[in-house]
This record gives structure tokens, sequence and C-alpha cells, in this order.
């Protein structure tokens, strides 16, 4: 355990680090005893997420290059191994028969699938042809227009493939538009307000997304951490010692997202803006009314479902004279560039849990900037956030931790980090009906490793497609 707890945080990915920060030091007691001393007693989540380290088996990875990729199968402890990888196809995983942990508690009823296989397809289309024939047992359908029309094949129509809708029990998670504020571009807040204003959510869900879903907010969207209107008295104890260092508006105006509903007025407010930020037009393009230099931004992207989305923003920023562009590049360039944070604006996703906690270092605080694989893209370095994001892991009460949300999330909001997307509020899949599961799902989300293969229906199935 101290080995896998060394070998994480110093060389693992940057959320490690994040996740375990108020960890001081681990010690072999005995054989069977591991003690984790704490730098202060404020986390009250830390003794949990500490139960949730993964154990690295020493003797495997000493000599070893942690940092490098490997097509290894490294040995573990868990329900599965690794059985086959082809890689960039396919990767194999069997279940353990004599798993150690089969009979606890927890673990009854659960891991009843023999193989699992995750087929990789680059093109969501042909992902979706091979569903329909059968080659895949199961799909997440995250195209609403898919999920809306697309159904209209046979085996659908005789009851052989089934669409299950799952509430989602937790908050939504944040899809954006992320902007690098470490480009000279985006440093103005009025500047990335006046870009958010062109994302036209109405005009998307109407016409591409068949009303499948409602406008993203909050960074703690469907829940009770979500901030609304002005803030309450709670909420303006914890901001007033940082009220010289946030905007007034975070004190006296509606959130940011209570913007005019039409487009015309949308790009109305954002042309003021861009004017007040010191842009003008100029031959039909918005410049830099001292440096001359044209107001222009690349939206980087890996995935072409992704293009129809923000082909509407770019042609909205055009109306107001700003040059956008799309580059869609292969995921391998497209990581590298995130790593050396050469990008405008890409698809980030933020997700949260009912009880934030120590995770979010990771998202937005000073210490991971600049760092490259962490998930605060955006580069954000704000004492107001950093502030905010220790005081909610020390939160010791449900109101506390509210009220801390809140405020993190108000601050978040008025700096227009992000152009938020959209979410639906359920998880949407598509399968063979073959499958068993529990019933009623759990009141946070989906259960897979619950699901069981019926024989019978499996069997049916099974002659169906090969035309019996």
């Amino acid at each position: 355990m101290v080995f896998s707890f060394s070998l994480l945080t110093e060389q693992g990915n940057p959320f490690y680090g994040a996740y375990y920060a108020d960890v001081e030091s681990v010690t072999a007691l005995d054989a069977d005893t591991v003690r984790f001393d704490f730098a202060s007693s404020h986390s009250r989540e830390l003794p949990l997420i500490v139960g949730q380290l993964p154990v690295l088996p020493k003797h495997y990875w000493d000599g070893r290059d942690f940092t490098s990729p490997t097509l290894d199968a490294h040995p573990g402890s868990g329900p599965y191994r690794i059985a086959e990888v082809d890689p960039g196809r396919r990767i194999v995983y069997a279940r353990v028969e004599d798993y150690w942990g089969r009979e606890l508690a927890v673990k009854r009823g659960r891991h009843n699938i023999d193989r699992l296989i995750y087929d990789y397809y680059r093109d969501r289309d042909i992902a979706w042809e091979a569903f329909k024939a059968g080659i895949l047992d199961y799909r997440v359908d995250a195209r609403a227009a898919t999920w809306a029309i697309g159904y209209d094949f046979p085996a659908f129509e005789e009851g052989l493939v089934r669409k299950l809708s799952v509430p989602d029990g937790q908050p939504a998670r944040m899809q954006a538009f992320v902007f690098n504020l470490r480009q000279e571009t985006f440093q103005d807040p009025r500047v990335r307000e006046a870009l958010a204003l062109t994302f036209d959510f109405p005009w998307l869900n109407a016409n591409i997304f068949y009303d499948a879903y409602r406008r993203t907010e909050s960074f703690f969207q469907n829940s009770e951490m979500a901030a609304e209107g002005l803030p309450s008295a709670a909420e303006l104890e914890v901001l007033e010692p940082w009220r010289d260092q946030l905007p007034d508006d975070v004190f006296s105006e509606p959130l940011p997202m209570d913007h005019p509903e039409t487009l015309r007025e949308r790009l109305r407010l954002a042309l003021e803006l861009l004017r007040e930020a010191g842009f003008e037009v100029r031959d039909g393009g918005l410049v830099n009314a001292e440096t001359g230099r044209p107001l222009e931004l690349e939206v980087l992207l890996y995935d072409t479902g992704m293009e129809r989305v923000v082909q509407p923003m770019v042609r909205n920023m055009a109306r107001l004279g700003i040059r956008g562009t799309i580059r869609i590049v292969d995921i391998n360039q497209y990581l590298n560039r995130l790593r050396s944070f050469d990008f405008d604006l890409v698809v980030g996703q933020f997700p949260q849990s009912n009880n934030p906690g120590n995770e979010q270092r990771e998202f937005w605080t000073s210490d991971y900037a600049e760092v490259p694989q962490s998930r605060n893209l955006m580069g954000l370095a704000d004492p107001v956030v950093d502030d905010l994001v220790e005081q909610l892991i020390r939160a010791d009460s449900r109101e506390t931790l509210n009220t801390l949300a809140r405020a993190l999330d108000r601050v978040l909001r008025h700096r227009f980090i992000v152009i938020p997307h959209y979410h639906s509020g359920e998880t949407r899949l598509a399968v063979w009906d073959k499958f068993g599961w529990p019933e009623p799902s759990p009141e946070y989300g989906m259960d897979l490793e619950a699901w069981w293969v019926d024989p019978e229906r499996a069997a049916t199935i099974e002659r169906r497609q090969q035309g019996g």
C-alpha cells in the first residue's frame, strides 16, 4: 500500500496528487497494517477515499517505467482479468472464477457475465450500424437524433432490441466549450462572455436535438448545490472577504445565464461587451482598436459528431466579425495538443458527485493550472476559487457544503471560463434483449455490474440473427 500510494501520487495522473493532497505520510506498521497520517482533520471524506486507493503489486512494477504506455497485461486483484488485447480494435476481459471477493456481501449478485468485450470504433455511424447488425449487444446512445428517429430497423420493430432510459440521480455533468485562459485572446472576461452569447442552444435543441436536452447552467446542475438568482445571506458571508477581487455583478446581479433568449438580442449584447473590451469593426472584421489585431479563434475537435454543434456558433461569431474556425484532428494529435496547451477552445467535461470534495482541486485550482493532463483544462489560477475549494473540502455539514458549492458555482459562472452545453438528466441505453437486471435501478445511476444474460432470450436472439 505504501508503494502504491507513492507511485500513484508521484508518477500517476495528476488526479491522484489532488485527491490525496492532505495525506501527510503513509507508514507500514506490519505486514497487514498501514497507517495514513493526515495534514489536518478538516477533510471529512479523506478517510473514505483513502480506502479507494488502488493496490499495485511492487514485485511487478519494480524496474518498470510506470509513466510509459504498455500493452503488457499487468496483474490485478479484481473480478476480471485481461484476456485479449487487439490494439486500437478491442479488449477482452474474462471473469476470474476464484475471485477472492465474490462472497462479500457487497459483491453478491454482481460480475455475472463471463466475458466483457469492448470493441472500438473511430466513427460513431459505423458503430451504430454494428449495433443494428447485432455485432454489439449494448450501447449508450448519446445522439439525440438517433434516439428520436433512428430506431426504425427490423430488430427493434420485432422487439429484439429495447430502448431504456435510466434517470441520473447525480448532478448533471458540465459539458462545455472550454476557453484556454493561457491565451491572450481570452484574458478579458467580457470577451469570454460575448463569445458565450453566440452559442444558440434554443436553435440547436429545436433543429438538431429534437428538444431532447435542457441547457446546462450550473457546475452542479440538478442538485441543491447549484447557485440560483442572487446570493443568499450565507453565500454573501462566504464571498464578502473577496469583494475586492470579484466583479460587483457577483453580489448584485442574477447569474450570467439569465441572458436574453433571442439570438438577435444576445448578439447585440455580445457586440456591446466586445466594444467595451476595446474591439471595433473594420472592413467587416472585429479587431482590437489599439493593435488592429483581429479577434480569431479555433475550436479543436477529434469527434466529427461535434462539428454540427460548433458550426452554428462559428456562423454567429462571423456575424459579429469574429474569425472562427474548426480543426478536427486524430485523437493522438488532439491529446498532444491538450498536453502542450496548444488550443483555443476544446470540449471538456466536469462530472460532479453529490458530495464534491478533494477532486475539486484538480478541476479548478492554481496548483493544477499548468499541469499537463490535469482537468483544469482552462488554466484557471484564481485565489478566490482556490480558497472556496479549500473551504468546500473542509465543510463540516451538509448545509455548509451546499452553501460553499453555491458560492463556488457562482464565482465560476461569473468568470465565464466555459461556454456551457446541455444535458438530458438520464442515461439512454439501447440493448439487444438478452439481459436481465435488478429493479428498480439504483437511485444514483446504473449498475451494469449487476446485469446478467438470460440464456433463453439470448438463444432466441442468436437464432433470429442467424436467420432461424
